[in-house]
């Protein structure tokens, strides 16, 4: 006869994942704006740098004249703040995601149903930013159990 043993590991819920508090999605949302940022910011110095030095020229006897060593160096910065601005937008992602999950647990769905609309309708760095700011902790919602009642006669 064998027997299988389910272990429950700590923090884990009974739905087999583990719950994203509001602390996380917060770190992981500004994780993600700060990436964001950080590669809009390198993005634009590299193209201002790379027309500052000349890789770009524009009149003379030829309308546009490309340096194509400077361009070299320009693409490297600018795949890395490609990739940076990526990055930030697939935690961002990670982190609407992780807030869906925790306002699903909650009794009253207002907040999910906010995040859910404006994310779907491309509004989610403003619905992020109003819950980081004001939302509720679905993990920390007091959970009750509910109390067995003493049989009649006993």
């Amino acid at each position: 006869m064998s027997q299988t043993i389910l272990l429950q590991r700590a923090g884990e819920s009974r739905r087999g994942g583990f719950p994203m508090s509001k602390t996380t999605v917060t770190r992981v949302f500004v994780g993600a704006f700060v990436a964001v940022v950080a590669g809009v910011v390198l993005g634009l110095a590299a193209l201002l740098t790379a027309i500052a030095g000349g890789a770009v020229s524009i009149g003379g006897p030829e309308i546009v004249t490309v340096n194509g060593a400077a361009v070299a160096g320009t693409l490297v910065w600018l795949i890395i703040a490609k990739l940076l601005i990526a990055g930030g937008a697939l935690a961002a992602l990670a982190s609407w995601m992780g807030a869906l999950l925790n306002t699903a647990q909650l009794e009253d769905k207002t907040w999910f149903v906010t995040l859910l609309v404006l994310g779907l309708f491309s509004f989610g760095w403003i619905a992020m930013i109003a819950y980081v700011l004001a939302g509720p902790d679905g993990t920390r919602q007091s959970r009750t159990v509910p109390s067995v009642a003493a049989a009649p006669g006993s």
